[in-house]
């Protein structure tokens, strides 16, 4: 990796940056390198020009390019932020002008459609493509959203490939650790199975829960009587909708499998209710409190 000008000998930075879609996670990436000195300029791209133009108001990237395909020619390592359903869109148009030392790596949520998509789109450039997660999500995006400390202790999944050259993964590796994200390495299709549960199921049941409220006749009555509980249970039902239609699309076969579990989950908790059999509801309560509880404690260590 280039080393910037200015810095000292031992200091391996990322000369030219580029972030194609400059929201929460691709602009507080940026932001990250920039405050520990690992970049030297960053570019911007994405389908918004008044949220790039932001993006350089806020200093978070130095100069917008009109295409992708522009603004990767001289790039040392590329960051596709965007929703997983134009990723292959992309890989298609960075293919021909896709320089030989630049790495490529990205963002979503699923691994196993991005990385069919890349290597349509990239071919014989696929070596070049190191997939990665970070979960850091939030309800909020757009170039405003993006912070500092995003990624401190937060989880990052890389999913290599066979081809990527162990330079280039120790690359990403060592980025996201220097963003303070906690590294982990998981095969594509596992990554899946283990997201539709922990991640893409709970959006779905927030969004469900939210948009049957809002469509019974009296629903301004139920969140005018809503609490706290059903603030945070609700929270991720304000996530970009485009983004989880092409999460739900890309990872379906895994999600509707979860679905089905819970499905199964409520209904024996429906049948526990019926019968009044306050035991057992009190019995799987006590089971779903420890594990969470279990679980944070996990969390803060």
């Amino acid at each position: 990796m280039p080393r910037c000008p200015g810095r000292h000998s031992g200091d391996e930075v990322i000369e030219h940056l580029v972030v194609i879609g400059v929201g929460l996670i691709g602009g507080s990436f940026a932001l990250d390198l920039r405050k520990k000195g690992l970049v030297g300029r960053v570019t911007g791209v994405g389908r918004g020009r008044a949220n790039l133009e932001k993006a350089k108001e806020l200093g978070i990237v130095d100069a917008i390019a009109d295409s992708a395909a522009a603004a990767v020619k001289d790039a040392d390592l590329v960051l596709l932020a965007i929703p997983v359903g134009a990723m292959a869109a992309v890989f298609r148009d960075v293919a021909a002008s896709l320089p030989a030392r630049c790495i490529l790596t990205d963002a979503g949520s699923t691994k196993q459609d991005v990385i069919a998509a890349a290597r349509a789109g990239l071919g014989g450039k696929i070596g070049q493509f190191v997939p990665g997660h970070p979960i850091a999500g939030a309800e909020t995006n757009g170039a405003e959203a993006a912070r500092t400390g995003l990624y401190y202790h937060k989880p990052y999944v890389l999913t290599p490939l066979p081809e990527n050259p162990p330079a280039a993964v120790e690359t990403v590796q060592a980025l996201w650790k220097a963003c303070g994200a906690q590294v982990s390495e998981m095969e594509a299709a596992r990554h899946d199975q283990v997201f539709a549960a922990v991640s893409h199921l709970p959006h779905l049941v927030a969004f469900a829960l939210m948009e049957e409220l809002a469509g019974r006749p009296d629903a301004e009555t139920y969140f005018r009587h809503a609490g706290n509980g059903f603030r945070d249970f609700t929270r991720i039902a304000g996530s970009h909708p485009e983004m989880w239609r092409d999460i739900s699309l890309a990872n379906k076969d895994a999600l509707v499998a979860e679905l089905d579990t819970f499905i199964a989950k409520l209904a024996g908790m429906r049948g526990l209710l019926a019968r009044g059999d306050g035991q057992a509801l009190e019995g799987l309560f006590t089971r779903a409190r420890e594990a969470r509880l279990n679980w944070i404690k996990g969390k803060r260590h």
